[in-house]
């Protein structure tokens, strides 16, 4: 059995999860053939768990901190203790990563109401559980742009889409709709029809006024790297380059009128969007000011100050 589950993985290659953490085992995990959870646990039969990532960039954990607080949040709405102390968790990350070896990737977590039975309540669960896996992957900054359509797929009611649950069948869903039909992801627009967000990603916008606008959070998930381009943004007030930087509700006409749209993410950071539905947005071209705004979170992942960036202490 052993070897086949090795069987999987190309010896000569160096695996793309270099590193797991388990709670369930107690410890780190080198290698992927034993990288494995539970069937019992909550989180895979019940879809009873939360989960949160962070980026790895030239050595350096990017947003650890406020991905581990929504992360905690997540956790807390889900009804989900942890198994460990807030600071126990970040020393547990901090060390996956390390016996990584990884220098550019994602660190992903997961908190589970644990194994126990196969039962709908978790009250068979002796402990909750707590999952990291380190993904050794390439990225880079986006700069071509991408189709989108409007997702037919119902969105998630305000109480799952604000925390970042394991249920993302509508987000799958979603995605696969968009790539049935040509494009790389959708929009959402709720039932009011205001702009939400994408699949995996938040979205913003640029009016024809120069302003950078960005949906409300109160019916999605509060993006960190989307809170993180608002915090950055006001930069480009200052140099003149934009008018404003704000929050707001916006129709699907407002939205399509834009001057410019990009997506919000961690791993993009920005990704630029440049048809929806099979129109223009804009001049159908990727815009001047979602690149500037680009530059300003990449600068920001590669050098930017220590709150936000924490280097990794690699042996």
């Amino acid at each position: 059995m052993l070897e086949k589950l090795h069987g999987k993985w190309n010896p000569g290659k160096r695996p793309p999860y270099p590193a797991m953490y388990s709670s369930v085992f107690g410890g780190i995990i080198l290698d992927p053939a034993m990288m494995v959870i539970p069937m019992d646990d909550h989180m895979v039969h019940r879809g009873h768990g939360v989960f949160d990532t962070a980026i790895i960039v030239d050595g350096y954990l990017y947003e650890l901190d406020v991905h581990l607080d929504r992360f905690l949040r997540s956790a807390s709405k889900a009804r989900i203790s942890s198994p460990f102390p807030r600071s126990t968790l970040r020393t547990i990350l901090i060390q996956l990563t390390v016996a990584s070896k990884c220098k550019k990737g994602t660190l992903r977590y997961w908190l589970t109401a644990g194994p126990g039975d196969f039962l709908l309540s978790p009250a068979g669960c002796p402990t909750s559980a707590f999952y990291a896996v380190v993904i050794d992957e390439d990225f880079s900054q986006c700069k071509e742009g991408v189709k989108v359509i409007t997702s037919t797929i119902p969105m998630k009611t305000p109480l799952f889409a604000t925390s970042k649950n394991v249920n993302y069948l509508p987000n799958v869903l979603s995605k696969m709709e968009a790539e049935d039909n040509g494009a790389f992801a959708s929009i959402w627009v709720d039932e009011e029809g205001y702009i939400a967000e994408g699949p995996n990603v938040n979205v913003a916008f640029i009016t024809h006024d120069k302003e950078l606008v960005s949906p409300f959070f109160d019916k999605i998930l509060s993006g960190c790297t989307a809170k993180r381009l608002l915090e950055l943004a006001p930069k480009l007030v200052e140099q003149g380059r934009l008018k404003s930087v704000r929050t707001a509700n916006l129709t699907v006409e407002e939205a399509k009128g834009a001057a410019e749209m990009m997506y919000v993410g961690s791993t993009l950071p920005i990704l630029p969007i440049i048809t929806w539905d099979e129109k223009p947005i804009g001049d159908g071209t990727v815009g001047e000011l979602t690149m500037a705004l680009s530059d300003l979170l990449w600068e920001d992942m590669v050098a930017g100050p220590e709150p936000q960036r924490l280097q990794v202490p690699y042996v």
